[in-house]
This record gives structure tokens, C-alpha cells and sequence, in this order.
């Protein structure tokens, strides 16, 4: 089958660039980014993926140059479009202005751009930039703040922006193309991928265990499993950390599962906790230890341990030699890592995304209201309850000022609290700015970029609620009482927005306030795969009245956050 390589250089959207050429009826392999050309020869083509790191910083992964050598079609995105202007005798310097989420694109002519307008969006996350093409090479594309945002010679590409994600509209037709110039025959599908992984998992003589949380990952998984012939025991665990009722509605759907209440073990685990990557670790282990507890009393020891993990679990995770830690899947803890290294773990779709995952979902027969589920998050509500270990009064943001003059007219403050981020491929863990005062979509889709602008923040979030935000800090923990607060909320929340387009809708709990000392942050987001997002753009009304029945639970203030990703991660920790 001819085949399309994706050298993989660290970038939180290598893997993704082989789902899309999958999705064009291609076959895509990951590679390491530094495989030697011989080794790549037999493709039709190479796609150089983006990175973390800067390509002059020591250590850096860097390619084989003989691959530019090669008689193929290369096409580099980001970090890569930013390599083939260093090997090839180009420049590459630190932008004076970052890049992350939405950018307007001016196009020139090129095979590579055939059929697009002359103006694209596209989606950009990165500090460096190509300051001069190499010999040989023109600009192609331009956005405000990148000169070089895409560049060409006969046959090598490089583009600073992501054709691979959903927020750049056109860039399936941009992938199309350069599968066109390649010469690639399209033979991969969903169902050669549902044949062939059938035919691998029915070859398996262990008998399987399977956690099955009642989301869309571990309910395929289940599925997939079975419709292979395998001896699989599914096991759901509540651990206090659900969704109301979520239990519940589990076991109504899928019957044939067992149930084990270890709510209590993973409270007490988390007691007196404030660290996201903490309280992401403690969960992890103790969804171990308490599988291997029940596997022994189900007289199922010694089974193999399946999980649905799926890849942004595994990116996000520093899961490949070169990417950077966003956050630690509770799948992805140390513990869990030692046991799929020892071959006692298995991960049937761990190399697809959401909406492969919901393909998959539909092929297997499973309902569409089943596969089509909000996402929720392994942690559960651990990591939408933000804990803090400490109390803190008039807090005051040395960029306070500055802040309050880009966000003009509108009022801005930095907020005390933190929350994790993705900008270039890295993590942040920074402040979010609030901006508040009367303002529609379009002024806020302008002040959503600031994050752009201020290196100090990470997240940009409105307030709905009327006055001013209370900004003292509360010490606060994972507690029944506060959970109960969320949950309650959670639930309102979405049952007022369930028949809005909504990927997803986290509703967030901050130790932030007066009065009640506890704010809460709206997070509706549209997305398609997980791996890049934007703010859903509710209308502003129904959200304000929203807030007002909210703060009467006991609540003191309530935001709406605006932050595509990146720079913000779906999730707040």
C-alpha cells in the first residue's frame, strides 16, 4: 500500500496530521524525526510535524539532511516548515509577537494552494519564525505577524500554520494537495482499520478486563473487544468524582458491566491536594490499585488490563520522545506506564482521535446518542474543582496596568488563580485574565487574542454575572460539599444548553470570591478531535441569566471563558 511518512519532531499535532491523511483514504506512518533517509526512501512522500522546541536550541531534534535530497514531495508544518528553512540556508529567528489559535492568511498562486481563496484562516501556535526563505524558495502565504507563514520551491513546502486541524477550514484541501503531488494511491478506511484490528485482537488468548468508564473511549473499546470474540469483564468504578447521576445512567446503558463504589478510597486519597499533575497522579494510581482489588475479588488476577486510551491522552502525557508535558492522563501515570511496559496492559484504540473513535463507535453498531456523548475527563471532577493551599487578599498582577489598557474599552484584571495551557507545542501553567464590562461577540472575539500579546497570561474569560469580580483567593480542597456545589451546577448548566451545538461543556468551580469564596467559569467548547478548539459563542443574555440562578446555589461570581486552543487547554488543569 503506498504510504505517506510523518516525521515526528515532539509536536502535540504530529499524530494528527496521519489522522487526516487517513481520513483522505491515505496511509500515514510516525516515524522519529531523526530516521535516516534510506530508511524513508520507499514512501511518496514525507511531512515534517512541528515541535516544542526551537531548531537552533542545543539538543533540538533535527533530520537527516539527506532527506532533502530525497525525490519526493516534502511538506513541513510549524517546527518542520521552520527546519527546512535552516538546513536548506534560510532564517529562523524568535517572533516578536507569538502566534496561538486564529490567523488571517493573505494566499499566492501555488499547486499547494490550488483552489483556496486569497484570503484563509488558518490556526497558528508559535513563538519562532522564518525570517528569510532559503535559494530557490518563494513566499506563498503572509498573516499580519508572519511574513513567511507558508513558503515553496518545485517541490518542498513549508507552512508555519496547522492544514492538520479542524480550525483551519480549509486545510484538508491543503493536505488533498499535497497527497495529489505525491502521487499516493488512497486505499486506507475506517474499515480496513475495523477488519484488520478484528483479525489482530481475535488472535489474543488472554482473557481481558476492562475499565469502562460510560464514555464514548472505553464504551468503543468494550464494543470492539466483543465484536472480536474476546473473554472481556467490564468494570465501572465510581470515584466520587462523577457527574450527577452518571453511575447510574452507566449501568442502565450497559447492564452486563460490574459496579465497584470506591468513591470513599479516592476522596481520601485526594484530601489536602491543591496540584493539578497531583491530583492527576493520585487518580491514576488509585484507579490501579483499585482495578487490581477487584480483579482479584472477580477472580479475574492475572487478567490482561484493557483501557480505551486514546492519542491527545497520550500526546498530552509527553507520550513520544520529543513532546513536552501539557498534562498527565490518569491512564498515563508512572504506575500505569510500568505495567504496559511488563505487557500486562492492552489500548485497542489508542492510536485514534474523538472523531475516529465515534466512527468506529457507529461501524460497531453502538447508538448514535451513545457515540455522540459530551467528552468527559478521566479525572472527572477533580480537575474542574480548582483547589488552593492558601489564602490571598487584594491580589495584584504586575501587568495589571497593561492589561487594562490592550483590553480598552473594556475593564481587565489578572486573576489569582492558574490554570495549565498549550503555546508552541509547551505547557503553561499562568494566570487567566478576566475582562468585563458591556460587550457583544465581536468585541470579545478581539479580546480573546490577548494572550497573544502578554506572555503572563494563558486563558481570557468574561464576566457574565453582574458588578465586578471579587478576585480574594480562598484555601480550598476537594471536598463532598464542594463537589456537591458542581455537580449541582454542572447539571443545571447543561440541561439549559442540550439543545445547543456544543462539543462540550466543562463547568468549572474556583476558590475565587467573597462572600461564598467560590466562583464559577463556563466553558463551552466546539471541537472536532480535541486537539484544537474554540470557544462556543452562546448567546450573551441567556448567559447572564444563567449566572443570576447560579450565584443564587452559592455562588459568587460567574465567567465565561473565551480562550481557543491553544493557548488554553479544553480542560482548566
Amino acid at each position: 500500500m503506498d504510504r505517506i511518512l510523518v516525521l515526528d519532531f515532539g509536536g502535540q499535532y504530529a499524530h494528527l496530521i496521519a489522522n487526516r491523511l487517513r481520513r483522505l483514504k491515505v496511509l500515514a506512518e510516525i516515524v522519529p524525526g531523526e530516521t535516516k533517509a534510506e530508511k524513508l526512501a520507499g514512501a511518496k512522500g514525507l511531512i515534517l510535524s512541528g515541535g516544542p522546541a526551537s531548531v537552533y536550541e542545543e539538543g533540538s531534534p533535527q533530520p537527516d539532511p539527506a532527506i532533502f535530497e530525497l525525490k519526493m514531495p516534502i511538506l513541513g508544518l510549524c517546527y518542520g516548515h521552520q527546519l527546512i528553512a535552516k538546513y536548506l540556508k534560510g532564517k529562523v529567528t524568535p517572533g516578536s509577537r507569538k502566534e496561538y489559535g486564529k490567523a488571517e492568511l493573505k494566499v499566492n498562486d501555488c499547486t499547494l494552494f490550488e483552489d483556496l481563496s486569497d484570503t484563509e484562516q488558518v490556526w497558528m501556535s508559535h513563538g519562532d519564525l522564518v525570517e528569510e526563505v532559503p535559494e530557490g524558495f518563494e513566499i506563498i502565504g503572509s498573516t499580519e505577524d508572519c511574513k513567511i507563514a507558508a513558503m515553496a520551491s518545485d517541490r518542498i513546502f513549508g507552512l508555519q500554520f496547522h492544514p492538520e486541524v479542524t480550525h483551519t477550514p480549509n486545510g484538508m484541501k491543503i493536505l488533498d494537495n499535497f497527497i495529489r503531488m505525491t502521487g499516493c494511491r488512497r486505499e486506507w478506511s475506517m474499515h480496513s482499520f475495523l477488519k484488520e484490528k478484528i483479525h489482530e485482537l481475535s488472535r489474543m488468548e488472554d482473557d481481558i478486563f476492562l475499565l469502562v468508564s460510560g464514555g464514548v473511549d472505553s464504551t468503543v473499546c468494550y464494543a470492539l473487544l466483543k465484536k472480536a470474540g474476546c473473554t472481556v469483564k467490564g468494570l465501572h468504578i465510581d470515584n466520587g468524582l462523577l457527574r450527577m447521576d452518571e453511575s447510574k445512567e452507566v449501568l442502565k446503558a450497559m447492564p452486563e458491566i460490574d459496579f465497584f463504589d470506591a468513591s470513599e478510597d479516592f476522596l481520601e486519597a485526594l484530601k489536602d491536594v491543591a496540584n493539578p499533575e497531583e491530583k492527576r497522579r493520585i487518580i491514576g494510581d488509585k484507579f490501579v490499585h483499585v482495578a487490581e482489588k477487584a480483579m482479584k475479588d472477580m477472580n479475574a488476577d492475572g487478567w490482561l488490563l484493557a483501557q480505551g486510551t486514546i492519542y491527545p491522552d497520550t500526546i498530552e502525557s509527553r507520550g513520544t520522545s520529543h513532546s513536552a508535558l501539557i498534562k498527565t492522563h490518569h491512564n498515563r501515570v508512572p504506575l500505569m506506564q510500568e505495567l504496559i511496559r511488563q505487557g500486562k496492559v492492552i489500548e485497542p484504540i489508542s492510536q485514534l482521535y474523538k472523531d475516529e473513535v465515534r466512527e468506529l463507535g457507529l461501524k460497531l453498531g453502538l447508538p448514535h446518542s451513545m457515540v455522540w456523548r459530551h467528552p468527559f475527563p478521566g479525572p472527572g471532577l477533580a480537575v474542574r474543582c480548582l483547589c488552593s493551599g492558601h489564602e490571598l487578599e487584594g491580589f495584584k498582577h504586575e501587568d495589571n496596568a497593561l492589561i487594562s489598557r490592550l483590553a480598552a474599552p473594556l475593564k481587565a484584571v489578572i486573576a489569582p488563580v492558574s490554570s495549565v495551557g498549550v503555546q508552541g507545542d509547551a505547557r503553561t501553567y499562568r494566570h487567566p485574565a478576566i475582562v468585563y464590562g458591556k460587550a457583544d461577540w465581536e468585541a470579545l472575539d478581539s479580546i480573546s487574542h490577548l494572550p497573544n500579546k502578554l506572555g503572563s497570561i494563558n486563558r481570557v474569560m468574561y464576566m457574565v454575572s453582574d458588578g465586578e469580580p471579587q478576585l480574594d483567593l480562598h484555601r480550598a480542597f476537594i471536598t463532598k460539599k464542594r463537589l456537591s456545589l458542581l455537580r449541582k451546577v454542572d447539571k443545571f448548566v447543561n440541561s439549559n444548553v442540550k439543545d445547543k451545538d456544543i462539543w462540550q461543556f466543562p463547568v468549572i468551580l474556583i476558590p475565587m470570591g467573597g462572600d461564598y469564596g467560590e466562583s464559577i467559569i463556563l466553558r463551552p467548547v466546539m471541537s472536532r478531535e480535541a486537539m484544537t478548539a474554540t470557544y462556543a459563542k452562546l448567546p450573551l443574555e441567556d448567559m447572564r441569566r444563567l449566572a443570576k440562578e447560579i450565584q443564587a446555589m452559592g455562588v459568587d461570581c460567574v465567567y465565561y471563558d473565551i480562550t481557543t486552543k491553544p493557548p488554553g487547554t479544553i480542560e482548566w488543569e
